[in-house]
């Protein structure tokens, strides 16, 4: 039979680029006169923001250390081990790299068997085992944990999670087998489906101790100081932990179903990996632990040489890496300083706006509108945000206090903007209208001052056209909800020179915002996919196919919402504005659906209603509707619309809106909820074999976002 460190040396080579995480053993007398313990500390040798993982070696680098602990505790050397990591870090579960790099089923295998042998051996030292969170943890970190006999936790950790549902794998190296033996199932079933579903919640320390996670919580200044007091009292036997009975009834399985409905409402079945997980929790049920662990080790064996997986790390790659080195951004150096910001527009998303320049930059920040009234009204909306942030505690007084005042309003463009270093208008998506709000602001200006649009979809090099600085004006799209959605499209027009982009791009990175740059083409990115992805489908019911049928066959994809619930977000009238701008660009591709026109002609705020609590045909909507004879299968709506989609980001990579595919996914993830499943949408069109059919090759080289041949 294969030894645990034959299995671990096989898979190592795999990985030869492995950032290797030691395991360091040091022994210290614990207090109360408790005993000599040994202490192993999990340190990759770097500092925090290179977070400890566990790749195979790592993996090995642990098994020797508990080779040691194992003897000096069977010699009586020692009264227990404990488990902790280097500052702010505890651990962050396995080296996704190394999983990228898997070919085949039995390599993938090994590593599940392999995480599951050395950390099952805490559970079996012959001495208790003590897991001390003293930082960030998750995944597999969060695991090593759950196989010591108790837990602490520092109420300083930011993050601690089991995400990999969210990425498509589960918990395997024994998170869905302990979790809901130690706390329950329907709480398991909250972290480990509801929050990695719930786009990767983080719990806080507290959390994980009301949770029953960890047994105890310590500030975070003397945490391990605490902790191991606190482990000499319990060996001691003066600190008794009591933990709960299980309910191993009825209430594990409606805690599973509940998760099922959750999962469906999420990904509607799309993605195969929340399913798993909740079958292996329901298993867990009888608490038979090698079960557990035998049905982890296949269910990531299965999912490590799936496409949702490769597609989810892609995708998470994406917004942890390629997210923080934009493509053709220029040299940072290039970028102005701005200490002062104007905003052309009191109206919700000019708000918006000054509110998140405000709370990140930490400038004055200046609306101007057409009438006092609309001022007062926008600076009152930042104000009362700005309350409301002090109300939940994300804010102290001090701090609210010096964001209201940095928030003021004035009709008087010249005052405002004269010492201004960047202005941003919010105005009517209207090309004249921006026109001529650029040619006001450009004569009180300072020369070097930048000017941004948060055009949607209008041509920033027409609204630039007729200055006399054309080179200053940058587009800087925001997506709605602007504090929610990461997007900012940064659009580089015509003239625009490299210091108002490099300067767009600083802004960017200071607003906490996933920057892309976008060539200056109708609608940009995400309007542009998602307007004909919405256009085909508005087609194809006003030819004659039923809605409710022209939304079904969507769900396959496992979008966080219905189209036509997305148009409602969206807004009708936005939705036909953009889909005109388009069919005047591109007639051949870009429809204007009737049906929508007059949908926003009667003032119709979406297609549903939801009188019953879910969505329903809004019966007025319905007698607006003129449909011709043509009725598609889900699978024919699903094959047109997929095509249209693949054949238009086609289309936008070689005309270079974007510098590659991975940015139309970055932007589709960031900029529109598109799911961590799919990788965006190329993978899955490459996936799908719609790639190839449509433009005659895949988007990405094989091995990206898929499994290496």
């Amino acid at each position: 039979m294969t030894t645990t460190a034959e299995l671990l040396k096989g898979a190592a080579e795999l990985f030869p680029d492995e950032v290797v995480t030691q395991a360091h053993v040091r022994h210290l007398d614990l207090p109360l006169g408790a005993g000599r313990f040994a202490l192993i500390t999990l340190d990759n040798g770097l500092d925090h923001t290179k977070p400890t993982t566990f790749g195979p070696q790592s993996l090995a680098n642990l098994n020797t250390a508990l080779d040691q602990v194992e003897k000096e505790a069977a010699d009586g050397a020692v009264v227990g081990v404990g488990i902790t990591g280097k500052p702010f870090i505890f651990a962050v579960g396995a080296d996704l790299k190394g999983i990228e790099l898997l070919k085949r089923r039995d390599d993938a295998l090994a590593i599940g068997r392999g995480g599951h042998d050395v950390f099952r051996r805490l559970r079996s030292l012959g001495v208790p085992t003590f897991a001390y969170y003293n930082g960030a943890a998750m995944g597999g970190g969060v695991e090593v944990g759950l196989h010591c006999t108790y837990r602490t936790v520092s109420s300083a950790i930011p993050a601690f999670s089991l995400p990999e549902v969210f990425l498509g794998l589960v918990p395997g190296w024994g998170g869905c087998t302990l979790l809901p033996n130690l706390i329950g199932a329907e709480r398991a079933v909250s972290v480990i489906i509801e929050n990695s579903l719930n786009q990767n919640r983080q719990l806080k320390g507290g959390q994980v101790y009301d949770l029953g996670i960890a047994d105890a919580l310590f500030d975070g200044a003397d945490f391990l100081e605490q902790s191991l007091s606190w482990t000499a009292a319990v060996l001691k036997g003066q600190i008794q932990v009591v933990r709960p009975d299980m309910d191993r009834g009825a209430a594990w399985d409606e805690a599973v179903a509940k998760g099922r409905a959750f999962a469906d409402s999420k990904v509607h079945r799309a993605a195969p990996a929340a399913y798993r997980a909740l079958d292996i929790i329901a298993a867990a049920k009888d608490g038979d632990l090698s079960a557990g662990f035998a049905a982890e080790d296949e269910a990531l064996a299965d999912l490590m040489m799936g496409g949702e997986l490769r597609a989810g790390v892609y995708a998470f790659n994406l917004v942890q890496k390629r997210a923080k080195r934009p493509a053709g951004a220029p040299d940072k150096s290039l970028a102005r300083p701005v200490t002062k910001v104007g905003v052309v527009g009191a109206g919700l998303m000019a708000s918006q706006l000054a509110l998140l320049f405000a709370r990140r930059l930490e400038v004055p920040v200046v609306l101007t509108d057409i009438d006092q009234e609309r001022v007062d009204k926008g600076v009152g909306y930042v104000h009362g945000e700005i309350d409301k942030l002090l109300l939940k505690g994300r804010v102290n007084r001090d701090k609210a206090n010096r964001l209201k005042g940095l928030v003021s309003g004035s009709l008087d463009k010249d005052a405002a903007f004269g010492d201004a270093d960047f202005v941003i208008e919010a105005v009517f998506e209207e090309i004249g209208v921006k026109q001529q709000v650029f040619a006001e602001v450009e004569a009180v200006v300072k020369p070097e001052t930048i000017l941004a649009t948060n055009t949607s979809s209008l041509s920033v090099s027409e609204m630039a056209s007729k200055l006399e600085h054309p080179e200053r004006v940058v587009g800087f799209h925001f997506f709605n909800p602007v504090a929610v959605l990461p997007l900012l499209e940064i659009v580089r027009g015509a003239e625009t020179d490299d210091a108002a982009l490099a300067t767009a791009f600083a802004v960017a990175k200071k607003l906490k915002k996933t920057a892309v740059l976008t060539k200056d083409a109708p609608a940009f990115v995400v309007n542009r996919i998602l307007t004909r992805f919405m256009g085909e489908i508005q087609n194809i019911i006003d030819d004659g196919t039923p809605i409710e049928t022209a939304e079904k066959a969507i769900e396959p994809l496992g979008l966080p919402m219905s189209p036509l619930v997305l148009l409602e977000l969206v807004g009708p009238a936005i939705g036909l504005h953009v889909s005109q701008t388009l069919h005047a660009a591109f007639p051949d591709r870009f429809t204007v659906s009737p049906n929508l026109a007059a949908v926003v002609e009667a003032g119709k705020r979406g297609f549903y209603v939801y009188d019953s609590g879910t969505p329903e045909l809004d019966p007025e909507v319905a007698a607006l509707l003129v449909q011709g004879d043509t009725v598609l299968t889900e699978q024919q709506v699903r094959d047109r619309v997929l095509d249209a989609v693949t054949r238009e980001i086609g289309i936008m990579l070689e005309d270079g809106v974007v510098a590659e595919a991975q940015d139309i996914d970055l932007s589709l993830i960031t900029g529109a909820g598109w799911p961590f499943h799919l990788g965006g949408i190329t993978p899955y069109l490459d996936r799908e074999g719609v790639s190839e059919r449509v433009n005659g090759k895949r988007f990405l080289p094989p091995g990206m976002a898929s499994v290496p041949a």
